[in-house]
């Protein structure tokens, strides 16, 4: 049983690294409104939506896995409070942090109609710290940090993410911005009100 939960864990937690990844990157891609790989931003934003839902649940197997772990000993404290574990305070000081991160990127955006956009997109540029440091925290705490596959692994993410942020940084990013645009049939009645008054 202990070896089952401490693959689940692990494996757990590469497939919430690889969401969170394709999450960061789609949300840079739905936020340019650009047709990204012959899909619309509304395809994009679907799958921005569904991965972040699936990062979160695989991010919820790997907290409770850790759980019931007896070799790391977490607490729930622990896993929801940063750096107060005794097994690698640092490194899972980190993965609390992401976790606190990730919960407040998801509670803001079920409340969005109700706190406003404002304060949705200011708790939402909370995304770029929370995915470097989950990242930080796969390296440092995981079991597989010191292999090469995992360092392969984290570097194609950093190289995704990196990417992603460049050309959001660029002069090639043109964000996708709505401006109101008046409804026909107000123009129509405008006008016609302006030549009736000639």
């Amino acid at each position: 049983m202990t070896d089952a939960l401490w693959y689940l864990g692990r494996g757990s937690g590469v497939i919430a690294l690889t969401m969170l990844t394709l999450v960061v990157a789609l949300g840079i891609a739905t936020r340019s409104g650009r047709v990204v790989a012959g899909q619309p931003r509304f395809v994009l934003t679907a799958v921005h939506r569904s991965a972040s839902l699936l990062s979160v649940v695989f991010l919820v197997i790997h907290v409770g896995t850790l759980l019931f772990d007896p070799y790391a000993e977490l607490s729930l404290v622990n896993l929801v409070v940063p750096f107060t574990s005794t097994y690698r305070p640092l490194w899972v000081g980190l993965g609390a942090a992401a976790l606190d991160l990730l919960a407040a990127l998801v509670i803001t955006s079920l409340l969005r109609d109700r706190i406003g956009p404002r304060i949705w997109r200011a708790v939402h540029w909370a995304a770029y710290v929370c995915w470097p440091v989950a990242l930080a925290h796969g390296l440092g705490s995981g079991s597989d940090g010191g292999q090469l596959w995992f360092r392969v692994f984290a570097g194609v993410c950093s190289a995704v993410v990196a990417g992603c942020l460049i050309w959001r940084l660029s002069g090639r990013f043109t964000e996708n911005r709505r401006v109101p645009t008046a409804s026909p049939v107000r123009t129509v009645r405008r006008n016609s009100t302006l030549e009736a008054g000639r």
